[in-house]
């Protein structure tokens, strides 16, 4: 859900920037999304979050919502969609080095190579939409959000739905203030195209996704959980090619192939296989009623596996 979302907000944020400027629209995204999670989180009385964890969250709305939103919006415009959506996705290779310096999840030479490859895919399926000046904004907004999951992963005490209703509710506060300086006052038209997109980024593109992802965060590995942002691209294609009649060419169809072909090798368990001892320990029945005694034999297995 999470990357058939992404992918279609590229999409979305290309109908909506016809009738709304970027950092406007942007803040209208994260503000309704905001909105609408800490509605949810009135209606189920949601404890709020600790004292001492509002500032992280402010640097959260500021990072991971208001920069990394600024900055994809106007990368789509300034450079191919295809493009924007590679580099906008680019966190499962920032996040392997700080997941490993700060979190210890040291990643193996097969994940390394899987991202390798699955970014080369990513590439070769862009390349022929061009590089423009909207490239380095894109990155720019893959590396926001690569920050803002690693100072997330930190905050495993706070209620999921408060942490992402309250990031999107400031960071959106923070781009209307920002929009309010840059663009002056809104000048929006507001089209049933355009409330359809914003009505999609808000609620299935930001809120839904938001809380879907800070409640995986804080049990999975962060290099495999970023790994499936690869799929993000793919389904902008996918989507471009049905919604806006963008065509898929061959080379798209190889990048592609190669996201796919890495992406198994990255988030599922590699197979450890017994040694002898090993083997001949768990055949040992008297081994065996032992382990299980308290347990269950599929446990005990997964246990011996790893």
């Amino acid at each position: 859900m999470l990357t058939a979302a992404g992918g279609g907000c590229f999409v979305a944020i290309r109908f909506g920037l016809v009738d709304a400027p970027v950092l406007w629209f942007a803040a209208l995204r994260a503000s309704l999304a905001g909105a609408v999670l800490l509605a949810v989180a009135g209606c189920t009385r949601r404890p709020l979050p600790p004292r001492s964890t509002w500032p992280a969250i402010g640097v959260l709305a500021v990072v991971n919502v208001a920069i990394a939103f600024a900055a994809m919006f106007a990368g789509t415009v300034g450079v191919a969609s295809g493009v924007a959506a590679v580099l906008a996705n680019a966190q499962p290779l920032l996040i392997v080095v700080p997941a490993w310096v700060l979190y210890q999840e040291r990643p193996s030479a097969r994940t390394v190579a899987a991202l390798l490859v699955g970014f080369a895919g990513l590439g070769i399926a862009a390349s022929n939409g061009g590089f423009g000046g909207g490239a380095l904004l894109s990155l720019g907004a893959a590396a926001a959000i690569t920050a803002g999951t690693l100072l997330g992963r930190r905050l495993g005490g706070v209620d999921v739905v408060m942490l992402a209703g309250w990031q999107l509710l400031a960071g959106g506060i923070v781009l209307a203030g920002w929009a309010a300086v840059t663009e002056g006052a809104p000048v929006l038209a507001w089209t049933p195209r355009f409330a359809a997109a914003l009505l999609f980024l808000a609620v299935v593109g930001s809120a839904a996704t938001y809380l879907i992802w800070f409640s995986e965060l804080r049990r999975a590995s962060l290099v495999s959980l970023s790994a499936w942002t690869l799929l993000t691209p793919v389904f902008g294609v996918v989507f471009g090619w049905l919604l806006l009649g963008d065509g898929l060419s061959g080379q798209q169809g190889l990048g592609v192939g190669l996201v796919l072909v890495a992406l198994p090798i990255i988030v599922l368990p590699r197979h450890h296989r017994l040694t002898a001892p090993e083997a001949a320990q768990l055949s040992d029945p008297a081994h065996h009623a032992a382990m299980t005694a308290d347990q269950p034999l599929a446990t005990v297995l997964v246990r011996k596996a790893g």
